[in-house]
């Protein structure tokens, strides 16, 4: 026994963090624990599944993604080659309407699941094409909003308000 380990007996009744235990929702044995107190089920039925409980036996997750249902389908589909940390290749059908720039980020919804995924910009190989299917945040040929105007545009936008301001200014950048 290591010198802190009551201690992490003492919290987690008896148990290390990863041991098998029983299932608290469902009763299913081998369920897991993780150091943060998150419970991993074998029961497809149980709240707490975890389907990478199935494949890899622990807490390990797998590196391919086990496809999941679902019914949606993007109106307008932009297709975008993804290169993954591990150095899979990955196609995306992903709304247009729903992409969003987050710093070096692209968030959009993807098909089949409808769901919302965050890309690096760095690991798109298609880039040029999708960026070029944005739109665009300022009309080419026109100024970018001082830091004072986007201070501005991102206060009311956060907040879903508006002043005289910031309705003068959203009229001189409606894309913003």
């Amino acid at each position: 026994m290591g010198l802190l380990d009551f201690l992490i007996s003492l919290f987690s009744g008896g148990k290390k963090a990863g041991t098998p235990l029983q299932c608290p929702s469902c009763g299913t044995a081998d369920a897991r624990k993780t150091d943060d107190e998150i419970i991993h089920c074998k029961n497809p039925e149980c709240p707490y599944f975890d389907e990478g409980l199935l494949y890899s036996g622990g807490l390990r997750r797998k590196l391919t993604t086990v496809p999941r249902s679902g019914n949606f389908h993007p109106e307008q589909p932009v297709s975008i080659r993804y290169r993954n940390y591990v150095g899979q290749e990955r196609d995306f059908s992903a709304e247009l309407g729903s992409i969003v720039r987050k710093n070096n980020h692209l968030v959009a919804r993807v098909a089949p699941t409808g769901r919302r995924i965050t890309l690096s910009r760095d690991r798109i190989q298609n880039l040029a094409e999708v960026e070029t299917k944005l739109p665009q945040r300022v009309t080419s040929g026109r100024a970018w909003p001082t830091p004072r105007e986007r201070q501005i545009l991102g206060y009311h936008k956060k907040h879903g308000t508006s002043s005289p301001r910031y309705e003068q200014v959203r009229a001189k950048y409606p894309n913003w």
